[in-house]
């Protein structure tokens, strides 16, 4: 298969796309004017059921539709194109808009950036204290983008909501000078975009230096989904699975962090024979993906893809809740819904498929798992608990939320039995703001 990726431009070329309606190819043009779009032809020859589009899921998951903009940005974006205006005119419009859908939501661009020698380093991200995160330069993009996906900003051409960096040299230092630190997770846009011999540039520096403190190195990646011949017949398939045995070889634990978001993204052979040779260097693939209405927004879903996954050989690592950013008016869903989606999930499938964990959602504070609805002194309450804190000593502490059923983020709840603030925000406030809080100290 020859890889090929669709772009604005050109994808109404498809023979599938003739047959849609006018109304539906203006919503692809101009809400992805905004947000970015991108697909390849496996998705579009393997993935997608060209029968049940508009309504099928993995259309919605790849191709923009009209809702996936709030009315007012649809109407503002739409006036600025049928009334003439030039290109930098729309772009100003688009970016305007951007601007409004918290294109960097849980303080990842004011709060996760780390500093080295006085500085940031704007291509890596900090906030738990184990895990840093690092943004390829060349890694910046995907081999189709998801709709949902709250890393937009990385795809739009606006620099300053970009991370990026391109000096494997600042990782290393970093990771030598915060002996805290145990894991490198490689993100983006999509790692695996790059030709290995650039991945390599990352990973062996990390490799080579005998980093002791360093135990795991992690890639993030939809390859699996979008792209599964990456590892197959891509000319150099075979020097990344041997780049993947190296890290195993220099005593680091591989963890491939897949996503996925649908049952039917996994049942290409080809998938199967990738993970075979991605399992065969002795990395581990865990997946994750957050519950999407419209994409797999049932219990039956979950179970289906959770099953299929440790069929292949994959561990089943997080359910999440639809970050606040984006798109996220069209595919989030309130939260109590998602519990009952999870409980259910696990009802239906055995033990060896409960290692996914959730529903959590990674904002401002950490990683927030809502455990349950429960009546404690006649009050309805919320009750959740850290998975992860920007505080360690949050973690695995439970605490409770009044309910709300139309919540969709923890910003939208308070705290149950009439305190005044949980328990992590004066702790939290300092972290963040710690000028403020000394002023107001004083």
């Amino acid at each position: 298969m020859n890889y090929k990726s669709y772009m604005l431009h050109n994808y109404k070329t498809l023979p599938q796309i003739t047959n849609l309606p006018g109304n539906l190819i203006e919503a692809i043009d101009l809400v992805g004017s905004v947000l970015p779009f991108k697909t390849n032809n496996y998705v579009v020859e393997n993935l997608i059921d060209w029968e049940r589009v508009p309504n099928d899921p993995i259309f919605s998951l790849n191709f923009p539709r009209k809702e996936m903009l709030l009315k007012h940005h649809y109407d503002k974006i739409k006036g600025a194109v049928t009334s003439g205006a030039s290109k930098p005119e729309i772009k100003k419009i688009a970016d305007e808009i951007r601007l409004e859908l918290n294109p960097h939501p849980a303080g990842q661009l004011d709060h996760n950036v780390p500093f080295m020698d006085g500085e940031k380093i704007m291509g890596m991200q900090h906030k738990y204290r184990e895990t840093v995160l690092f943004f390829p330069g060349q890694g910046q993009t995907c081999h189709a983008y998801c709709t949902f996906c709250f890393r937009w900003p990385q795809f739009v051409g606006m620099d300053e909501l970009k991370f990026a960096s391109r000096q494997a040299e600042h990782l290393v230092k970093y990771v030598a000078d915060n002996p805290e630190v145990t894991d490198v997770l490689f993100t983006g846009g999509d790692p695996l975009i790059m030709k290995t011999k650039i991945l390599e540039e990352y990973i062996r520096p990390l490799l080579e230096s005998d980093l002791k403190n360093l135990l795991h190195i992690r890639i993030g990646t939809k390859a699996l989904a979008y792209w599964p011949f990456r590892f197959l017949t891509d000319d150099d398939a075979d020097d990344l699975l041997r780049l993947f045995n190296d890290v195993k070889k220099a005593g680091k634990h591989l963890a491939f962090m897949a996503h996925f978001n649908h049952p039917r993204e996994l049942q290409h052979p080809s998938v199967a024979e990738a993970i075979d040779k991605i399992i065969s260097t002795g990395a581990v693939i865990r997946t994750q993906s957050p519950v999407l209405k419209y994409i797999n927004d049932s219990p039956q879903v979950w179970a289906e893809m959770l099953r299929k996954q440790v069929k292949l050989g994959c561990i089943p690592y997080y359910m999440f809740i639809a970050r606040n950013t984006g798109a996220d008016h069209y595919f989030s869903i309130p939260l109590v819904e998602v519990w009952k989606l999870f409980r259910e999930t696990y009802q239906l499938v055995s033990g060896i498929c409960r290692t996914v964990r959730g529903p959590s959602m990674s904002c401002l504070p950490g990683k927030m798992q809502v455990l349950g609805v429960n009546e404690i002194g006649n009050e309805k309450v919320f009750t959740l608990r850290f998975i992860q804190g920007r505080n360690p000593d949050w973690v695995a502490k439970s605490f409770f939320a009044e309910f709300y059923d139309k919540a969709k983020w923890y910003t939208d709840l308070k705290p149950a039995f009439g305190e005044e603030k949980f328990f992590f925000q004066d702790e939290l406030d300092m972290i963040l703001y710690p000028d403020e809080v000394e002023i107001m100290d004083e």
